[in-house]
């Protein structure tokens, strides 16, 4: 039977490696906690014209926030499968937050108060949380 040391792995000798593949697997993901909330934030952007009741008063919008929502929710997805090509994108999360914040106006035919506050803390939410990861991904690239 093989002897179980269960105490402290600094003496093992494989113990450099292991934290270099450590690290490497995890690939400098200090936001992977912030791909919930995205993905989430997603999907309530494209359910939120049935939450709020706007479907039949604003068609065009109840569209673009359906495919808006499945954007976020494919970022989020993304971030998580492939954090070190796709967190780049993170600026494109600002930009999407944004333009949430915006469409009710550009989109939408004479909004109402539910549907302009619905977007625009959609609209915060989705750049606050793009900064968030923005950042993150700007602080953990290494740098010549």
């Amino acid at each position: 039977m093989a002897n179980l040391h269960r105490g402290d792995i600094s003496s093992h000798p494989d113990v450099s490696e292991m934290r270099e593949r450590y690290d490497r697997v995890l690939g400098g993901r200090d936001v992977a906690l912030v791909d919930g909330p995205v993905f989430l934030l997603g999907l309530y952007c494209a359910a939120s014209p049935w939450i709020v009741h706007y479907m039949a008063s604003q068609p065009a919008l109840t569209t673009h926030n359906l495919i808006m929502g499945i954007a976020i929710a494919l970022l989020a997805l993304g971030f998580t499968r492939a954090p070190e090509r796709m967190y780049g994108l993170s600026w494109a999360m600002c930009a999407l937050g944004i333009w949430m914040i915006i469409a009710p106006w550009v989109v939408g035919r004479g909004p109402d108060a539910g549907v302009i506050i619905n977007n625009i803390v959609i609209g915060a939410l989705a750049l606050a949380l793009g900064l968030i990861c923005a950042g993150t991904a700007a602080k953990s690239t290494t740098r010549p």
